[in-house]
């Protein structure tokens, strides 16, 4: 069943599924980086939440291709040519933790992975789309 989420609920639900597990937390548990209104996931959190809706797949390389194309390309630390120094030196939080965003997002919005196969592209299909409401 499909379960419209609007951006905020689904930003809620990804902060609590990533925050806590994120390398940059501190003991306290608070973000330990410099400035946590840099984080590539938040700052551009609307882009992400558009990408990973705009995949219909089973195959976590198709929203891989979704992330570089919709939301990579207009970040500041990607340079021309899509070289991104932040995604090299694993300090790209939405690189670093995509796999469990598009998860916490795609289960928040009534998607079930078939996890058969390698890359998760299974043969039985996506069963929902998921719904954003912005």
């Amino acid at each position: 069943m499909r379960t419209g989420r609007s951006l905020a609920e689904l930003e809620l639900i990804v902060r609590n599924r990533i925050c806590g597990v994120c390398s940059e937390r501190t003991e306290s548990g608070e973000c330990g980086l410099e400035k946590p209104s840099g984080c590539a996931l938040f700052q551009l959190f609307p882009e992400v939440a558009k990408a990973i809706a705009s995949v219909t797949s089973d195959d976590i390389n198709d929203y891989v291709g979704a992330i570089r194309g919709q939301v990579c390309a207009v970040c500041v630390d990607q340079i021309p040519g899509g070289s991104c120094e932040k995604r090299q030196q694993v300090r790209c939080a939405l690189d670093a933790y995509l796999l469990l965003v598009v998860d916490a997002i795609e289960e928040a919005t009534g998607k079930v992975f078939d996890r058969s196969g390698p890359g998760f592209s299974g043969q039985s299909g996506v069963r929902t789309r998921p719904e954003i409401r912005l």
